[in-house]
């Protein structure tokens, strides 16, 4: 060689070789010379101009020897081994110029891994160039140099490649793996991975695809293990703070084959490489990485065909969670359920189910998904699920669905979370149920896309609520361990409280109440879920703010510092005209008449949307004011036509079932065992009336005679409970003796359920036959019933009333429509029972005389204090007569309005806002100046709020 003409660096390089002749025996390290390596780097390290001569120069004389020694050349192929080494030298030292070899490094190692991909010392020696490359690169030349980027993205795809090797050799096959997998380890903590998002998708799409092929060939028991050690010792404790280090203090993994002859890698070594590089991975993912994380995931399992192995898939979206930072792990549950909605319209396959599950599992994990929309997610999950009932109704990812719906309960971050979940719903609820059946023309009226979308609906909000009040329950649980473990050790004295204000707010009645229709529904299945779902509302989740029962519906008695004055104040609630849960038991007991009497919706019960009613046109605000009340005026509309479809007598019309009829009575029981109060003083003039609804003059029809047979022995299991509820014997006696007649029809039990699931529809249970020569069953001497309820003790205490008002409030005339306006109107029924409208404190005077040193004029006086709106009152001709006594109207959590009030409440506020009237007199206003302080005090007593000072001299 003519050393004259050849350029130094070139000299330089051509040193680092062995002779010809000695390369075989070179071995078995196949390394360059030690000393010649060191002038090469020396001189490359302080003449950065020369790297990329020197990097053209490797990566030309590389070419040629993978394409020598892919032709079985050993001879190339020891020499290869030695360029390569030469090349992670140059990288090592000259760190900080690296990104001068770069390109011709990249090329080389692609080269070599396409040409040689078998051959485990090659391909372990590119891998270690590979590592020192990702070690110190600062990343910027991926992205920006197409060239550079394309061979980097397929060089990780040969690496990928590798570490899914399929050879037939199982050592072999493993030592590929690791291989591969170590090189992949070292993209992972390179700044040419997280320099550019797009390259990072890009780079993740090709990763995750053989770390989950090795994680889903590993046992599940085995991954647990390994998960374990993985996450409390780390692959090195110098990689675990890698990317937290600068570029020149970094070390590189120098990667080796395994030496033959000696036991190679197990699975369980394959395993753990993959869970570090996977651990690596989310624990270094910001939000927008691990969105793009989550969607290579989802992309890679359909690629391997994996939703079959759900146990697997499940695990791995929990480690996901888990290994994420904390405040971005909310990314996992969104891009599951992204993936969802973008498959939506497609036939069921294994993985919308798989996915489904998954998302369950996230939501009902232990770990916290902090920045979790969870009403976004469950408007989503809901329009999903209408979608795919509109399309099939009885789709098999249905139970999924409402079940991934459920457990958005489980995770609860502020207070009125359950309270917005339940009112999505709701809506939806009303939505579909306002809307016309889709009756087929000389078929029956059956409309399954909508029975199935509110019977799935239903199933979602009871299992929001119930997953909150389990996660609830578990909390405090938690609470109390962890506090007792705290006294046990000695660390603290302090008496474990339960922390109310941290609780959520519970779903409120005038939100449930928009529901209630559905108790009459004319598609039995929904009847039957809206019952059980009622049920479960009144015992589980409905407030008992008054009512002198724990929340497992028994009395207990009266702490001793609940005297008459907190008694009264608990009547006040229990009579005043805007407690909601009085209005809602009003309503519930209308609809639970109507049910018993008339059974089901009549088929014109639903309005037909209007042409035009669902348009939406930005630039006609009174058309979109129009449709966004349709469903409202149709809500309104259904129950109109409930109240003027309800029989005066039982007759052939009703059509309620044997099932309908013990679903009322398991209604009834609850609100007499969980809201004994409300319920007696409500639901006692409503079993009068019903049993005057069965007075029926001719009983010669079997199906008629059948329906009052069943109805009075209902009123008299009613009656059996009320007197078990307030420990009245003489009821019950008076009950049970009625019953035990052989005319009395048993009810069919209904089975509860102590987790509400969707399940598939429900039949009714026919009706027994009935002998013509039995006697009519006569039902319960109500007259000893009503003396016997008057007249016991812990119902006048709890009430406040004495036997003669328990009396005329119990008899009290009672009609559906009644019912249905005092749980609109803001007056009360109970307000004219005794033939006044005075406060309910002078009402209940009789308990107030027990108290020392209280007046009744005090007790009366209101404690609000006057303010502007009086003012405007009194301005605008409303009469304000007795300031003291003016109460301030309900406002519903989140000003929530029930789509039956919204006619009345609309015209009312309209009327108001319309009206300018002048002032009724000038007293009113004069009052109220005076009372502000306004006006001439004449004397008065009441000081300025602030006192009057001289004026301040000039």
């Amino acid at each position: 060689m003519n050393l004259l003409f050849t350029p130094n660096h070139v000299q330089l390089l051509n040193a680092c070789y062995p002779p010809s002749s000695m390369l075989l025996s070179s071995g078995p390290d196949f390394t360059p010379k030690g000393q010649e390596l060191s002038r090469l780097t020396y001189y490359a390290s302080n003449h950065p101009s020369k790297l990329n001569k020197l990097g053209s120069e490797l990566e030309r004389r590389l070419k040629g020897e993978c394409r020598k020694a892919q032709q079985g050349n050993t001879r190339t192929r020891v020499s290869l081994l030695i360029s390569l080494s030469i090349f992670r030298s140059l990288a090592i030292e000259c760190r900080r110029d690296i990104h001068l070899i770069s390109p011709s490094l990249i090329s080389s190692i692609n080269t070599t891994l396409g040409a040689l991909p078998n051959d485990l010392e090659v391909t372990a020696r590119a891998a270690s160039v590979f590592t020192a490359w990702t070690t110190y690169t600062d990343g910027q030349q991926i992205g920006a140099d197409s060239q550079l980027t394309r061979d980097y993205v397929s060089t990780l795809q040969r690496f990928a490649d590798l570490s899914s090797s399929t050879s037939k050799d199982h050592e072999n096959r493993n030592r590929q793996k690791l291989i591969g997998l170590a090189a992949l380890t070292g993209a992972l903590s390179s700044e040419a991975l997280y320099n550019d998002m797009l390259q990072f998708r890009a780079q993740v799409a090709v990763i995750m695809r053989p770390i989950l092929y090795a994680i889903f060939g590993t046992p599940l028991q085995s991954l647990d293990h390994h998960a374990m050690s993985v996450k409390e010792l780390p692959m090195s404790p110098y990689l675990a703070e890698f990317r937290r280090r600068p570029a020149i203090e970094r070390r590189a993994a120098s990667i080796h084959v395994h030496v033959d002859g000696e036991k190679g890698p197990s699975d369980s070594d394959v395993s753990i490489a993959s869970l570090h590089a996977v651990f690596s991975l989310l624990s270094h993912a910001n939000g927008l990485q691990m969105a793009y994380i989550m969607r290579s995931s989802l992309d890679s399992l359909d690629g391997l065909r994996a939703w079959d192995e759900v146990s697997h898939c499940h695990w791995f979206v929990i480690k996901a969670v888990e290994w994420a930072q904390y405040q971005y792990r909310y990314a996992v549950a969104s891009c599951i359920v992204e993936r969802l909605i973008e498959m939506q319209d497609g036939v069921v396959v294994s993985s919308y189910s798989t996915l489904a599950t998954m998302l369950t599992t996230v939501f009902n994990s232990p770990f916290l998904l902090i920045n979790l929309s969870t009403s976004d997610i469950n408007s989503n999950l809901v329009t999903l699920l209408l979608r795919r009932i509109n399309v099939t109704p009885n789709d098999p990812l249905l139970p999924d669905l409402v079940r991934c719906i459920a457990s958005l309960g489980s995770h609860i971050y502020y207070t009125d979370q359950v309270h917005d979940l339940a009112g999505e719903i709701i809506s939806r609820v009303a939505l579909v149920e306002s809307r016309a059946p889709n009756v087929v023309p000389g078929q029956s009226a059956v409309d399954s896309s909508r029975s199935q979308s509110i019977r799935c609906l239903l199933a979602a909000l009871l299992g929001i609520i119930h997953s909150a009040t389990e996660h609830e329950a578990s909390q405090d649980s938690e609470k109390r361990r962890t506090h007792g473990s705290i006294i046990s050790d000695g660390h603290s004295q302090e008496p474990y409280t339960n922390e109310r204000s941290l609780r959520r707010t519970r779903v409120p009645c005038d939100m449930w109440q928009d529901t209630l229709s559905l108790l009459c529904d004319q598609e039995f299945a929904v009847r039957a879920d809206y019952a059980e779902a009622l049920a479960f509302y009144l015992s589980q989740e409905m407030p008992k703010l008054g009512e002198p029962t724990d929340r497992d519906g028994v009395l207990r008695p009266r702490r001793l510092e609940t005297g008459p004055l907190k008694q009264a104040l608990n009547m006040q609630a229990l009579f005043s005209s805007s407690d909601i849960s009085t209005k809602f038991l009003n309503a519930t007991h209308a609809f639970v008449y109507m049910l018993a009497t008339d059974g089901s919706t009549p088929t014109n019960g639903y309005s037909t949307p209007r042409k035009g009613e669902n348009d939406s046109n930005p630039s006609s605000g009174r058309r979109s004011t129009s449709s966004a009340q349709a469903p409202r005026a149709r809500k309104y509309s259904i129950v109109q036509r409930f109240l003027n479809n309800v029989p005066s007598r039982i007759s052939l019309s009703s059509g309620a079932s044997m099932s309908d009829y013990a679903y009322a009575l398991k209604i009834l029981t609850i609100i007499h065992q969980q809201h004994p109060a409300r319920g007696l003083l409500i639901g006692v003039p409503m079993l009068l009336a019903l049993d005057e609804a069965t007075r029926v003059h001719d009983l010669s029809n079997d199906d008629v005679r059948m329906r009052v047979q069943i109805v009075r022995g209902l009123i008299a299991r009613v009656l059996v409970t009320i007197g078990t509820v307030w420990s009245c014997s003489e009821l019950v006696d008076i009950a049970q003796q009625a019953l035990s007649l052989p005319s009395a029809l048993e009810l069919p039990i209904i089975p509860s359920s102590d987790s509400p699931e969707y399940h598939p529809p429900l039949v009714p249970m026919p009706f027994p036959s009935l002998d013509k020569s039995d006697t009519v069953f006569p039902g319960v001497n109500l007259e000893a019933a009503l003396l016997a309820i008057a007249s016991n003790e812990k119902a006048q205490e709890s009430t406040g009333l004495d036997e003669q008002s328990m009396v005329r409030v119990l008899t009290a005339r009672w009609t559906a429509e009644s019912a249905i306006k005092s749980s609109i109107d803001q007056s009360s029924g109970f307000e004219s029972v005794r033939g006044d409208i005075v406060s309910p404190l002078i009402r209940i005077s009789p308990a107030l005389m027990n108290i020392e040193n209280v007046s009744l004029h005090s007790l009366a006086r209101s404690t609000r204090g006057v303010g502007v709106a009086d003012l405007r009152e009194a301005l605008e001709g409303r009469s304000m007569s007795n300031p003291a006594l003016a109460r301030p109207a309900s406002i519903s959590t989140l000003d929530h309005t029930s789509l039956i009030l919204a006619p009345q409440t609309q015209a009312r506020s309209r009327s108001r806002t319309k009206k300018h009237g002048i002032p009724s007199g000038s007293g009113d206003v004069r009052d109220v100046l005076n009372r502000l302080g306004i006006g001439k005090q004449n004397g008065s007593l009441l000081k300025a709020s602030f006192p009057n000072h001289p004026p301040l001299r000039q």
